[in-house]
């Protein structure tokens, strides 16, 4: 079998219609991310079509850097490759990063950094070592969850944990106000709120230039949504969602004292699963989760019922 990356080959409008075929897409693949991200950290975006034997297999996309001609280059894969539907086997796995090495092969001056979209496990571990992919192990492996936006309203609430179902029951006794934007009217307020309190608390999270320039990227894709929350005429709360083919990621929460009282993250979030599965969204990645400075609101996503998801690490 003979793996090829025909790099760039494809329109706009090409990678988008086979993006969209791809039913759990993530937002670091996408193609607005990699403009997004390559403003902000003066990269270089590369879009690949990787073909199996001259057949189309799945889609791969690529950040990089470089000064003197690349001779110190960096070269980002995150959360890649997707693939399409009968590929991804072990097989594909690794002719794929075979290529990889092949076309940036560990050398002086060149960093590498890879974060294969590849679950954890023994036999995944053994395939990218094969490679010669290297594991970064101070690197804690990556986790999410991945929410069926399919699921009918009473499947979905029965998958709900007895905590979570209890805080969505209190939220919609309250009277809150629930409004959708995808216009991007409510962002200025969000990232204003999302910036100092980010600063406040210290967390992590996207950076705000980012998500100025995600919003920006293509105006027309209208990739963005954002709700708000309201009790008595004042904003308590706040989530911004990315749509990226048929799934889509929470990207931003905000929350008002006020706002963690009355549980409004979990009416909002109750209500984004069908206002995007309206949309055409079947899937939605609810972020990155971790035990050690985020427990609370790792607690917090896994109470939607959703399903674990962890990749196997990070690699060089």
């Amino acid at each position: 079998m003979l793996c090829e990356i025909q790099w760039n080959s494809l329109s706009v409008e090409a990678w988008e219609s086979r993006f969209a075929a791809i039913a759990r897409s993530n937002i670091l693949q996408s193609y607005d991310y990699a403009l997004a991200s390559a403003k902000l950290n003066r990269q270089r975006a590369r879009w690949g079509l990787i073909m199996m034997d001259g057949k189309e297999a799945g889609l791969v996309q690529i950040l990089e850097a470089g000064i003197l001609k690349n001779l110190f280059h960096a070269v980002i894969l995150d959360r890649g490759p997707l693939w399409f539907e009968g590929y991804g086997g072990a097989a594909h796995i690794k002719l794929f990063f075979d290529e990889i090495n092949r076309q940036f092969p560990v050398r002086w001056g060149r960093k590498r950094r890879f974060l294969p979209e590849v679950q954890q496990g023994p036999a995944a571990n053994q395939i990218l070592k094969q490679t010669g992919l290297q594991c970064a192990n101070d690197q804690v492996p990556y986790q999410t969850l991945w929410w069926d936006l399919t699921l009918e309203e009473d499947e979905a609430r029965n998958a709900l944990r007895p905590n979570w179902h209890g805080s969505l029951k209190k939220a919609e006794k309250t009277g809150m106000v629930i409004e959708w934007d995808a216009a991007g009217l409510f962002y200025p307020w969000l990232r204003k709120e999302y910036e100092k309190d980010k600063k406040l608390r210290g967390y992590g999270g996207p950076a705000p230039q980012l998500l100025d320039n995600l919003a920006m990227a293509r105006p027309e894709s209208n990739n963005m949504i954002i709700g708000k929350a309201s009790f008595e005429g004042r904003p308590i709360a706040g989530i911004l969602l990315i749509k990226h083919g048929q799934a889509a990621t929470y990207q931003v929460g905000w929350s008002s004292d006020e706002g963690r009282k009355y549980c409004a993250h979990h009416l909002l979030l109750w209500q984004a699963r069908f206002i995007l599965n309206q949309q055409g969204i079947t899937q939605l990645d609810l972020g990155g989760i971790n035990d050690d400075t985020a427990a609370g609101i790792k607690k917090f996503k896994t109470g939607t019922g959703a399903l674990p998801y962890m990749l196997t690490g990070h690699y060089f």
